[in-house]
């Protein structure tokens, strides 16, 4: 039987089978390491056993749900016990406190109540919650059983979808959405959600949503008019359409595309497949022509992404680079990019060993430079190894996503074209 404790024998195993190792311990995060009380995905957990004050991460518990499907399908855990499972997240998240609807970024797995994330942000978060919904409406799909049991999850998906005041979130009928509300601090975050980054699957709920949805005007005239959106620039020879110099942290190819599935998927804008392509690309390049001379870069060695690093957390890009690697940039970036992804995973397990592979898959990142590798696990970056893994493999949850009702009709008010979408 194969030892998955030991990095160098897992370093010459086939494709196949190396990322069947991977996406499984890496699933053990949220299976092993979830909340006590609620099951849902905590934050962080450290190789000390601190786990950040037990807060749930709303955005990380739905790539948790999504990586939850994937181990039902690989036969990691019964659908029984996934089924179990999920109801447990359902019942925490309807105890939850909401916020017109929209969940904070971390709240208590027992009790519900919100644990602030800044003195201001101590209440509704609407792109974590969109996260949270792209993965709830995965579960909906595949947990599709006639039993009094999977109908009353479905229904109580159907609650937590249906609740989220999207339009709320316009301060007032503003043609964009803004980030975060509070009951005490009301707008001060001011946060418009705007430019090209993470945030494509919160418009496209918004549109989507049978109830309190926003007109498509709110996606035209607010995420895709704001500064950071179009590009057009050329960055080691790869021209890139839309988002900031360099292109930003890697994420930016993952969280929508969790559940958006990128393949053939266009609208006036871009054609995603080939934006995240090309995104990986020059984060690939930049860290190959290593212009800061940072120990470690090289064509086995790169991928700069949000993550904890030697002073704390930091959205890493090639603009804002410290030397810091994220196993995460490049595992997800797998469906992108499967050659040059494959011989960074088998670097990593060979170079670093167990410096880097630990209980719960890679730790969140290293740096040469300042010979440090972190002791923690975070829920948002371990989720999209798991899923963006599977979406290479089989398609699954893109092809879940991708038949959602309410998404296939927010994307067709959107005018994309998507191969799921038909003619």
């Amino acid at each position: 039987m194969l030892d998955d404790r030991n990095p160098s024998a897992l370093a010459v195993l086939p494709d196949d089978a190396l990322i069947d190792v991977v996406q499984r311990r890496t699933f053990r995060y949220f299976w092993e390491g979830a909340d006590e009380a609620s099951g849902l995905a905590l934050d962080r957990r450290s190789l000390d056993g601190n786990t950040d004050d037990d807060k749930v991460a709303v955005g990380g518990s739905g790539f948790g749900i999504m990586a939850l499907i994937v181990a039902v399908e690989r036969g990691w855990v019964t659908r029984d016990a996934a089924l179990s499972r999920l109801r447990r997240m359902l019942d925490a998240l309807l105890r939850a406190t909401r916020y017109h609807g929209v969940f904070p970024h971390f709240f208590d797995g027992a009790s519900g109540a919100t644990i602030p994330m800044t003195p201001t942000d101590d209440a509704a978060d609407l792109v974590e919650t969109s996260f949270l919904a792209m993965g709830l409406l995965c579960a909906r799909q595949y947990f599709g059983e006639d039993t009094a049991f999977a109908r009353q999850l479905r229904a109580d998906i159907d609650t937590l979808w249906r609740d989220i005041e999207w339009d709320w979130f316009t301060r007032g009928g503003q043609d964009v959405l803004y980030w975060h509300w509070s009951p005490r601090h009301g707008w001060a975050m001011n946060h418009q959600i705007r430019g090209w980054n993470e945030c494509l699957i919160t418009y496209v709920l918004a549109v989507a949503a049978p109830r309190h949805a926003v007109d498509p005007r709110v996606y035209h005239r607010g995420f895709a008019a704001g500064p950071g959106y179009i590009n057009g620039r050329s960055y080691f020879g790869i021209e890139l359409p839309l988002g900031m110099p360099g292109g930003g942290p890697l994420f930016f190819a993952h969280y929508s595309f969790l559940g958006l599935d990128p393949r053939g998927l266009e609208d006036r804008y871009a054609d995603y497949w080939e934006l995240n392509c090309r995104h990986v690309r020059i984060n690939r390049a930049h860290c190959i022509a290593n212009p800061n001379g940072h120990p470690g870069y090289g064509e086995a060695c790169w991928g700069l992404t949000a993550s904890d690093d030697p002073d704390g957390y930091l959205a890493h890009a090639p603009d804002v680079d410290n030397g810091t690697i994220s196993p995460t940039a490049a595992l997800a970036s797998l469906p992108y990019a499967p050659a040059e992804v494959m011989r960074v995973l088998r670097h990593l397990l060979a170079a670093h060993g167990e410096r880097l592979w630990k209980e719960y898959g890679f730790v969140d990142a290293f740096c040469e430079r300042r010979g440090w590798f972190a002791r923690t696990f975070l829920a948002i970056d371990q989720g999209p190894i798991v899923v963006m893994m599977e979406n290479h493999r089989t398609g699954l949850l893109w092809k879940l996503f991708m038949s959602v009702p309410e998404v296939q009709a927010g994307l067709r008010r959107l005018d994309f074209s998507s191969p799921h979408l038909g003619a």
